[in-house]
């Protein structure tokens, strides 16, 4: 018998962010401002926001009985990545039609997974550092849905999958291409992908009460205010439901687990002439009811500290 994740969980939206008494804390947010647009109008690059504040969440996230929301509200300082850490990242590669399109590339039959590690989480506003390895002119952005799992689960059917999510949020798969295909990297993906900081993850944890289906938002990505991704998660080749049903046949997914489900049309190695991140660009990844992931590129050789 599978286990029940019907119960509601007491909050819809989860951050984390460190308070204005330099301790973090988990919260609901509660601003005048409308979310998802709220995150747009932090004041700088590091998300400082005097105006946010956020009722504080106990327990424990990943259990619809056992947290609770607090009434007690603190202003929020930083925000950061709504998972403290991150078990394993498992990315689907070529998930979205027009995108296998514009990359000449056939329909996989099946999911394309690679893996990033825990060490790839990067929070809002902070730098994707670049490696020296990889700052020729190659690195690139992958606006992304992220899927959290919320409870253990093994070989579950599709029908049943979604009962397995905590929540959503939005990811930005960074990838060095110089890395990626038959070049440097041999054919294989997940060392152009798997660097420190390569998986920057938020602004918030959206429940998956709130969204009903999660193959209906619009999903975008801006560098430097010009709009480069603009699609739907309606063009994936392999829904939520059937990603989390293929990946956890005789493997068990665990709390925390986080899917990046693949990335739209319009990546930088695809244009012509290609767009690779350089030193000082700014990228937001914006998904539909989640919001606006924001971080800037940082080269290693130009970059004192992550």
């Amino acid at each position: 018998m599978r286990p029940s994740l019907q119960a509601m969980r007491p909050w819809t939206r989860l951050i984390r962010f460190l308070g204005n008494d330099g301790k973090v804390y988990t919260g609901e947010p509660q601003s005048p401002l409308v979310w998802p647009k709220a995150v747009a109008n932090l004041k700088s690059s590091a998300g400082d926001q005097t105006s946010l504040t956020a009722k504080v969440i106990t327990g424990d996230i990943y259990s619809p009985t056992a947290s609770s929301v607090t009434e007690t509200v603190v202003p929020v300082a930083k925000l950061l990545s709504p998972l403290a850490y991150v078990p394993v990242f498992r990315c689907i590669g070529l998930n979205y039609a027009k995108h296998a399109e514009e990359t000449k590339m056939p329909i996989p039959k099946n999911p394309i997974l690679f893996m990033k590690p825990a060490t790839s989480l990067q929070d809002p506003f902070k730098p994707v550092v670049i490696p020296s390895i990889a700052e020729n002119n190659q690195a690139d952005y992958e606006c992304e849905l992220a899927v959290v799992i919320g409870k253990k689960c093994k070989s579950v059917k599709e029908e049943h999958a979604l009962d397995y999510v905590l929540g959503y949020t939005v990811g930005n798969d960074i990838s060095t291409r110089k890395w990626q295909g038959n070049n440097l990297g041999s054919g294989q993906w997940c060392f152009s992908k798997s660097f420190d900081t390569f998986a920057p993850l938020g602004p918030c944890l959206v429940s998956k009460d709130l969204i009903k289906d999660p193959n209906q938002l619009r999903i975008r990505t801006h560098l430097n205010g010009k709009l480069m991704q603009d699609s739907s998660t309606s063009d994936m080749i392999f829904n939520v439901p059937r990603l989390i049903a293929f990946l956890s046949q005789s493997t068990t997914l665990m709390p925390g687990d986080v899917i990046l489900t693949g990335t739209p049309e319009g990546v930088g190695f695809k244009r012509d002439p290609p767009v690779y991140l350089q030193h000082g660009d700014h990228v937001v990844c914006e998904i539909e009811t989640i919001g606006e992931l924001h971080n800037t590129i940082a080269y290693e050789s130009k970059y004192s500290s992550v």
